[in-house]
């Protein structure tokens, strides 16, 4: 096995949607250069030596096995793959990407194809502010400087303004500071699959419906007038208790919580089956309860069409669902929407997963994740 070693990378763009590139640009090289150990702030700075848009910029630590020539080779692909067009031409360029290493280890390298120490780092401001957040004391091999006095020293002029936002190691740490993520959908939408996996995958708290023990249930699919408001109440009661006790205790050794449902289900679900006056007296009690749970930060809607929905649910094979109506699911469906409505826009993201098999296949699950990131980077 190799030895890892420290490659201090620095990252702008100044195309497109210049946060979000280079966020995903640094999950690529974690994912093909090696473990992202440190991310500087975002600096905006205008562009150097030629006349275009403001660029972004960045440094990273990466813990890497790969030489200096086959970190390059990797860098110089993500490049490309994020749409970087380098031409023969000498002059300056935007670019969606700019990846160059500025240090590895503490190595001099000069060849026809890479230079590092990067030769005209100690010119540059837009390297040096970021590079002196995660490394301030790395000395320079021939300059013999560490960043600090490179920066002091640095006769770029130009104006560096750093950004709210902040970039993320790697995907799990993006999903940790969801903190409270809800997946919910209709009857048969695959919440409780997808807020499985990725429990499973970002080491998440997992909250799920106890859905099967509600004894009011299959009654509820053989006489729905009757069994309505108990079955309506007994599943606010569940859901109360269960959100009052698993997210007011996040265990230490999980990164955030996911659940199959949010609490607010109740109320959609009520006023589809129950009666107006029954409904009128449920909405007083749901209103007091409400009150005083946890608020998802990411609230995510699964929407299937109900013929997909119904031919889920048959998949499935709960018996007391077999005899449920399309009517009835799309009055569920509209619920949602009509709730959705009136939720705040920073927190919601609809997923059309009507053609999606993220059970099956890994590249529909990955594209469910790749939303729920450009949702929450956004």
């Amino acid at each position: 096995m190799g030895v890892y070693k420290t490659a201090y990378l620095s990252i702008g763009s100044n195309l497109g949607n210049r946060e979000i590139l280079l966020q995903k640009a640094i999950f690529e090289i974690g994912n093909k250069a090696g473990e992202i150990r440190q991310v500087s702030a975002i600096y905006e700075t205008p562009s150097w030596g030629f006349e275009a848009e403001d660029f972004l910029n960045a440094c990273i630590e990466v813990q890497t096995l790969l030489s200096p020539e086959d970190l390059l080779y990797e860098l110089l692909r993500i490049e490309t793959d994020f749409g970087r067009e380098r031409t023969n031409s000498t002059s300056y360029q935007s670019r969606t990407l700019d990846i160059d290493i500025i240090y590895y280890e503490n190595k001099i390298i000069e060849s026809n194809t890479l230079t590092i120490p990067h030769p005209k780092m100690q010119e540059r401001k837009f390297i040096l502010k970021p590079l002196a957040d995660i490394t301030p004391q790395f000395y320079h091999p021939i300059l013999n400087k560490d960043t600090r006095n490179l920066l002091q020293g640095c006769k770029d002029k130009s104006i560096i303004i750093k950004l709210p936002k902040k970039l993320f190691k790697n995907r799990h740490s993006l999903f940790a500071s969801f903190e409270y993520m809800a997946i919910e959908g209709n009857i048969g939408a695959g919440k409780t699959t997808l807020a499985t996996k990725i429990s499973d995958d970002f080491n998440a708290k997992l909250i799920l419906e106890r859905f099967a023990e509600n004894p009011f249930l299959p009654s509820f699919y053989e006489d729905q007038s009757r069994y309505a408001f108990p079955l309506e109440m007994s599943f606010l009661a569940d859901r109360y208790q269960q959100f009052r006790e698993d997210t007011n205790q996040l265990d230490l050794f999980k990164s955030f919580m996911v659940s199959d449902y949010d609490i607010y289900k109740s109320l959609i679900f009520a006023k589809v089956t129950l009666q107006q006056n029954e409904f009128e007296l449920y909405r007083k009690v749901f209103n007091f309860m409400y009150k005083e749970v946890k608020k998802p930060k990411i609230y995510v809607y699964l929407y299937q069409t109900t013929e997909r929905l119904l031919q889920q649910i048959k998949k499935r094979g709960r018996d007391y669902e077999q005899n449920i109506e399309l009517s009835y699911l799309e009055r569920i469906n509209r619920g949602y929407f009509d709730f959705l409505k009136t939720y705040p826009k920073e927190n919601q993201i609809v997923i059309d997963v009507s053609d999606l098999d993220f059970v099956s296949h890994n590249s529909d699950y990955e594209a469910i994740l790749s939303k729920i990131e450009d949702f929450a980077l956004s």
